[in-house]
């Protein structure tokens, strides 16, 4: 069957036929395209047959990890992948989004949160003109210029701050580890002290959200890392 080129094609290798006909079933009824893998193998040649526009990946498969599989498809495609990973896999799932992950999602999941976590990597890809100003609630970051303000009104961030907010800015949906944040802003030497990164996460919070202690952009993934997102669900 040919697909349809106006639906976006979501590739689902898990090698559990229930998981695979439910994720089936919710993601065509809200308008994709779905092929299937049940193996590390299968997926790598749908991988290479016709590039999807998302993977839905199990670290979990029967001929290899998919972790493997994943560090595999890094080498040449930068192509979303959304993990699924079962309860008590933590370190599994830091180890995904090391590799390379976008997201994860911890069996059982819900399907609305799996739809608007697709949703938001679908749209982070999407081609569109770079814009040097950016807006999430009542902040504005102009990155051309440098300046952030709050309803209008400068606000002064550290040049460190300031590093962390376009990092956050530039990977916005997605969940970064705490060991890519401190790698990316402190250096390699830096990836265990998560102290560093506690303390300007604060700060940030502080000076970014409307009440630090309940944020809404700047979120906490537990023992995993942090995921800016600039349209929280409900709003």
């Amino acid at each position: 069957m040919t697909a349809d080129p106006t639906r976006p094609d979501i590739l689902v290798v898990d090698d559990e036929i229930q998981i695979r006909r439910l994720l089936r079933l919710t993601l065509e009824a809200a308008g994709y395209a779905v092929r299937e893998a049940p193996t590390a193998q299968a997926g790598q040649a749908e991988l290479v047959r016709r590039g999807p526009d998302a993977v839905i990946l199990d670290l979990g498969l029967p001929d290899e990890s998919g972790i493997e599989l994943l560090r595999r498809l890094r080498e040449w495609s930068p192509v979303p992948v959304v993990i699924l990973s079962v309860l008590g896999q933590e370190d599994r799932k830091v180890a995904a989004l090391d590799a390379g992950a976008d997201d994860y999602l911890t069996k059982p999941f819900g399907s609305a949160e799996l739809l608007a976590r697709l949703r938001a990597l679908l749209r982070r890809i999407k081609p569109a003109v770079a814009a040097s100003r950016f807006r999430f609630g009542r902040i504005e970051v102009d990155l051309a210029a440098r300046r952030v303000a709050r309803d209008g009104a400068p606000l002064h961030l550290t040049s460190m701050e300031y590093a962390l907010l376009q990092l956050f800015v530039a990977h916005r949906d997605k969940v970064l580890t705490h060991r890519q944040i401190l790698r990316e802003l402190w250096g390699p030497n830096a990836e265990r002290h998560t102290h560093y990164l506690r303390t300007y996460m604060l700060r940030l919070r502080r000076k970014l959200e409307d009440d630090a202690d309940f944020p809404r952009h700047f979120l906490t993934e537990s023992g995993v890392g942090y995921r800016f997102v600039s349209e929280p669900a409900g709003t």
